[in-house]
């Protein structure tokens, strides 16, 4: 690949999954929608898709890297825009993501905020316009909520590599199951099974009906595959621990807030209506309910926080012979 020149980044985490914001340095992305820059990123060869693979691959990043490039907004309506990358490519949605945009904007002031009280950082993504709901308190950041798109279920029942699954939206397609009928559970010790696990469904339901969108072909397709496990109840609330695996057997360390919407919109057609303690293979929360509902489905909220973890100035060197880099896994 030819030099990108230097790139400024500065990371975060959300409840440990890393997010890395660019900058500075990311290339063009044309296009009247955050959608359609997704669709142009996507194209072999593409400068944003070389940055990616250099940004993610190690020694960069590693096989569970998580990004973002910083684009305009569909339309003024917004403060952001945002195209989300990761070691496979540019997802359609991304709820931890979005907690540390959130944070991101208050912190280096590209959303004004008071020192006490809410504010809205808006943000258009691949799969709709989304809020971060930042909470302050004496000028502290405390939380963020995640407000996302209309969230459904697409199908029940579904059978993938010998087993059954949920398939819901939140914003991307994600196949649920729990981790027991496959003999496993949602925990650390378990996650070479799972991740074998999910590869396997995702490539059984490639291409199968109830795994698309009922209106953008752009957001169809199983993007994750979520195990849980159901655990003590808290206060009202129910309660479950999970393990993501996403792309290509990426492990989200957080409870995944894209995914935690999807099994929101899972346990309201149950006819659940307490809200969620989700928690994750590390032992972060998420607390999310529905917010709402409407004629497209349940509006998710989902707090979390995030952490700035560092900035960094990237740089390919002409001479590397291992270029923008590589994956072990």
């Amino acid at each position: 690949m030819s030099a990108p020149g230097v790139v400024t980044t500065t990371d975060y985490h959300t409840g440990g999954e890393p997010f890395r914001i660019v900058t500075g340095g990311a290339p063009e992305l044309p296009g009247a929608s955050v959608l359609d820059r997704r669709e142009h990123a996507l194209r072999p060869g593409s400068e944003a898709d070389r940055l990616r693979r250099l940004l993610c691959h190690e020694p960069r990043g590693h096989a569970d890297m998580y990004g973002c490039y910083l684009v305009p907004p569909d339309d003024p309506g917004a403060h952001l825009g945002v195209l989300f990358w990761h070691k496979d490519g540019f997802s359609t949605a991304c709820g931890h993501g979005t907690i540390a945009l959130g944070v991101h904007a208050v912190r280096e002031g590209l959303v004004a905020a008071a020192p006490d009280g809410e504010t809205d950082v808006v943000v258009d993504v691949p799969s709709g316009r989304v809020t971060a709901r930042v909470r302050c308190s004496g000028g502290r950041i405390e939380a963020v909520t995640f407000v996302g798109v209309p969230s459904f279920v697409l199908a029940r029942g579904v059978p993938a590599d010998g087993a059954s699954v949920d398939l819901a939206y939140g914003g991307a397609v994600y196949a649920s199951l729990p981790a027991r009928s496959v003999g496993l559970e949602a925990r650390a010790g378990h996650l070479t099974e799972l991740i074998a696990r999910a590869r396997r469904i995702k490539r059984d339901l490639e291409g199968h009906p109830a795994t698309r969108h009922p209106t953008d072909e752009r957001l169809s397709g199983v993007y994750g595959v979520i195990f849980h496990d159901e655990l003590p109840g808290e206060d009202g609330r129910v309660r479950q621990r999970n393990v993501t695996v996403f792309a290509d057997g990426e492990v989200d360390r957080s409870p995944c807030g894209s995914g935690t919407a999807a099994r929101l919109a899972l346990l309201h057609d149950e006819g659940v209506r307490e809200p969620l303690v989700h928690e994750s293979v590390v032992g972060s929360v998420f607390r999310a309910r529905v917010a709402r509902v409407t004629e497209e489905g349940v509006v998710p909220e989902v707090e979390g926080m995030a952490y700035r973890t560092g900035r960094h100035t990237f740089e390919l060197d002409p001479d590397d012979p291992l270029g923008a880099g590589f994956v072990l896994r």
